[in-house]
Order: C-alpha cells, then sequence, then structure tokens
C-alpha cells in the first residue's frame, strides 16, 4: 500500500497551530501521455518535499523545492490520505472542535475525487464517506454516559451566491450571510437534517449532490462549477454528576470543502454561462489567496474575508477558531506547469496561516440543551401526576393519564422531526402517498410518546406509592 511520509498530523490541543497542508499529485491522464506531456514534478514522500521544474529554462536550471506537512504521489490510497490527513480532524470534532478540510488547486487536478471518490467501492471513496464511517462508527462505540446529535447540511456558492442544496428551490433561493458574536458567520435560513446513522447522512449527501452545479469543459468533463461545502454538527452530551444527573455539552463542527478549480479561459474553451461561471470562480479564488497573503503578513490590520462569499464562509478556518487542513491537488503535466506552480505558491504561504482552536462548551445554541429541557419539563409534569402518596393513588391516575396526552406543541415538534427524516431519505413531502405516509408516521409517534408517558408515570406513581408506605411505618414505629 502507496504511503504519504508514514505519519499522522497531530489531533487536538488548545494552543494555537498553524493550517497543516498536505500535497496530492495526480498521475499524467492518458490524453496527457498520448500527447507526448512530460511530468515536470518529483515527489519526495519521506521528507514531505516537492521540486518542480520549468519546462522553459535549460536543464541545467535547479527545480524549485517545496516542503509541506506530508506530499502525496500519483499512487496514494484514498484510505492512506483519509488516515494520516483527515482523521485527526474528524477526532478533535468528535471531542467539540470546529475543523476544516478543503481541496484547493487546478481544474481537473482530482479534487473532487479526494473528497468524495466513489461512493459505491470501499477502496476508492475519498473524504467525505470515510468522515461519515468514522463519525458512526466512534458514537456507536462511545461510553454509556455520552448521548450524542448529529446534523448535517450542504451548499454551494456559484457565481457569488449561496445556495442551499437540500432545498427544492435551491436554484431559485439565495440565501443571506448573517453573524453571530458567539459562533460567527453562519447561513440563515438553511436547510440542516438529524442523522442517525451512515445511511441517512448518505442519503442527505445525495439529495445535494443531484442539486449541484456541474459542467464540461476542455480540462475536465464533470467540472465543479461552484464551491460547496458539506458541514457535520456533532453535539455531545455528557453526565458528569450521576447522583443530580448534570451533564456538559461540546459541539463539533466539520466542513468539509471542494474548491470549484482554478482555471485559464485559454485552456479549458470557455463562453457563454462557463466563461460567466470561471470568472466567479477565479474572483472568488483571487480573495481567498488575498485573504491568506494578508494572514501570513504580519504587517496587515486588516484581512479582506469580505470580499467574496467563500472568504466569509472560511473566515472562522483561516486565522479564527478552526483546525484546517489543506489539501492542494496538482497534475504533473508540462502544459500546467505555471497552474502548479501557483497551487503549490499558495499551499506554501498557507501553511504559515496561525489558527487559535477550542473545544467548544455548553454553546447557547445547541439543539441537545433544547432536548433537555424540554426532558426536564416532562419529568416535572410526571412526577406532578403521580401525587403525593397512596392514598392519592386514584387520583394520580386520572392525572397521569391527562398529563399522558400529548400538547399540540408536541405533536407539531414530532411532525417536523418526520419531515426531516423523509427529506433526508430524498422523499418528495408533495406526492399524495408522501403525504399519508407522513401523517401516518408522525400520529404513530404520537402514540408511542403517549404510552410511554403513561408507563413513566405509572412508574412514578408507584414509587409515590412505596415511599408512602416507608413514612407511615415510620411514623408507626414500624
Amino acid at each position: 500500500m502507496a504511503k504519504g511520509k508514514g505519519k499522522k498530523l497531530p489531533a487536538s490541543s488548545n494552543s494555537p497551530e498553524c493550517v497543516k497542508v498536505v500535497v496530492r499529485c495526480r498521475p499524467l491522464s492518458k490524453g496527457e501521455m498520448s500527447d507526448g506531456k512530460k511530468s515536470t514534478v518529483n515527489i519526495d514522500t519521506k521528507r514531505g518535499q516537492i521540486a518542480i521544474k520549468n519546462p522553459k529554462l535549460d536543464e541545467k536550471e535547479p527545480a524549485k523545492q517545496f516542503t509541506f506537512d506530508i506530499v502525496y504521489n500519483w499512487n496514494t490510497e484514498q484510505i492512506t490520505l483519509y488516515q494520516e490527513t483527515a482523521s485527526p480532524i474528524v477526532d478533535s470534532c468528535l471531542e467539540g472542535y470546529n475543523g476544516t478540510i478543503f481541496c484547493y488547486g487546478q481544474t481537473g487536478t482530482g479534487k473532487t475525487f479526494t473528497m468524495e471518490g466513489d461512493l459505491s467501492d470501499d477502496k476508492t471513496k475519498g473524504i467525505i464517506p470515510n468522515a461519515f464511517d468514522h463519525v458512526f462508527r466512534a458514537i456507536e462505540t462511545s461510553q454509556d454516559d455520552k448521548k450524542f446529535l448529529v446534523r448535517a447540511s450542504f451548499l454551494e456558492i456559484y457565481n457569488e451566491e449561496v445556495r442551499d442544496l437540500l432545498s427544492k428551490n435551491s436554484a431559485n433561493t439565495k440565501l443571506e450571510l448573517k453573524e453571530n458574536v458567539d459562533t460567527g458567520v453562519y447561513v440563515k435560513n438553511l436547510t440542516s437534517f438529524v442523522v442517525k446513522g451512515v445511511s441517512e447522512i448518505r442519503n442527505v449527501l445525495a439529495v445535494g449532490k443531484k442539486n449541484r452545479t456541474v459542467g464540461t469543459t476542455l480540462m475536465n468533463r464533470d467540472s465543479s462549477r461552484s464551491h460547496s461545502i458539506f458541514t457535520i454538527v456533532i453535539e455531545c452530551s455528557e453526565t458528569v454528576n450521576q447522583e443530580s444527573g448534570d451533564s456538559k455539552i461540546r459541539v463539533g463542527k466539520l466542513n468539509l470543502v471542494d474548491l470549484a478549480g482554478s482555471e485559464r479561459q485559454s485552456k479549458t474553451g470557455a463562453t457563454g454561462e462557463r466563461l460567466k461561471e470561471a470568472t466567479k470562480i477565479n474572483l472568488s479564488l483571487s480573495a481567498l489567496g488575498n485573504v491568506i497573503s494578508a494572514l501570513v503578513d504580519g504587517r496587515s490590520g486588516h484581512i479582506p474575508y469580505r470580499d467574496s462569499k467563500l472568504t466569509r464562509l472560511l473566515q472562522d478556518s483561516l486565522g479564527g477558531n478552526t483546525k484546517t487542513v489543506m489539501v492542494a491537488n496538482i497534475g504533473p503535466a508540462d502544459y500546467n506547469y505555471d497552474e502548479t506552480m501557483s497551487t503549490l505558491r499558495y499551499a506554501n504561504r498557507a501553511k504559515n496561516i496561525k489558527n487559535k482552536p477550542r473545544i467548544n462548551e455548553d454553546p447557547k445554541d445547541a439543539m441537545l440543551r433544547e432536548f433537555q429541557s424540554e426532558i426536564a419539563r416532562l419529568k416535572a409534569q410526571l412526577q406532578n401526576a403521580a401525587g403525593s402518596g397512596a392514598g392519592e393513588a386514584a387520583g394520580s391516575s386520572a392525572r397521569a393519564a391527562a398529563a399522558a396526552e400529548v400538547t399540540e406543541d408536541d405533536k407539531e415538534q414530532i411532525r417536523r422531526e418526520v419531515e426531516e427524516e423523509m427529506r433526508g431519505k430524498g422523499d418528495n413531502l408533495l406526492t399524495p402517498e408522501s403525504k399519508r405516509k407522513l401523517e401516518a408516521e408522525s400520529e404513530e409517534r404520537c402514540r408511542e410518546a403517549a404510552r410511554n408517558l403513561m408507563q413513566e408515570q405509572e412508574k412514578l406513581r408507584r414509587e409515590a406509592e412505596y415511599h408512602g408506605r416507608g413514612e407511615r411505618a415510620r411514623a408507626e414505629g414500624g
């Protein structure tokens, strides 16, 4: 099995840390080989070095050398790259850190292959599906005192417009960017699905991929014409006091970013709509480069995050509260020397960006906190219904039955949960069949909620009876 430097990127710490930068070089394509193109790139995986020669200069001219955290050659397997590069970031997100992994490079250099790969093939699946497996495997093997809630969202930036890839009208809905003092930049009204396993989160990805904008250019038959960000939010509630039931909540966020490729019109043959797309792509990537340069240049007091939607959404990932890995994808062919050099220079600057990651503990907007409040409310409701002793047993039963009725608010919440799950599975909620399915599933869950309340209330009533008998026995000297 081909390997990189044979080392894994370090996982979590609370001290400032630099953006980790790895470089992956694809092989010469069949077309490039048949056209007689030569490789200008030499890769030393052990030292983490890349040497690149300018084909226009004399052979005796020395190659330009770059050193990175890890470098990968053309035969590196997907799982090797994941384990060494992405796995430490996902581990950190499970601990409550923010993490970002983004692929950058010229169009046709393997960014989408690195990020997604072939979802149906374990050997060639990329970072995103491997991260899905990683997250839910960790949850399944976690300790009993930990409870998890996982949410997923998927967006694209197309022609400087933010689109919700999980919305039925993604192409016609332009979303706004907002900023929160506690959580930073976010997308207003972005769809987010609660997912309970690998199959559900894969369905979310599949729905979004159908809506993503791709097109054909001379450089790439399936060229991404937009930047995409798949976000996984992992909330973890951990019991810290068994007697009181007190818990702490940590929220990690993982951004998986597939950037559209930088490109030259002379090579891609872009015209019309494709040319407009390319112009917007290059402008946003230029803004990204300006942000990187400003962060590395300590003299710059202003960081131009607001110059593009991309840099605003990546604001926390570049210089903020996030552990970040940049995967620079390059091609080795001599005719792409200028583009490859540009990518390597970007990457070389990015490795000097310092971030300040910290664990996100007890954030105000944690959904698990809302659920805990609801559980506390229901417990109080149950205890009130249980009464104070055996003499009130009949009255308690009546109150329990009344309290076990699911409120209208509860019913609405259950219906929303069912809707989210059905959308996550790709169901079209506008069809009569789906509507019937929604109503039937919602009603069944309401009945189940009522049954659970009744069972819990009966348990509390019996405990109250037992407690009342004990109090009387002690009062009588028994």
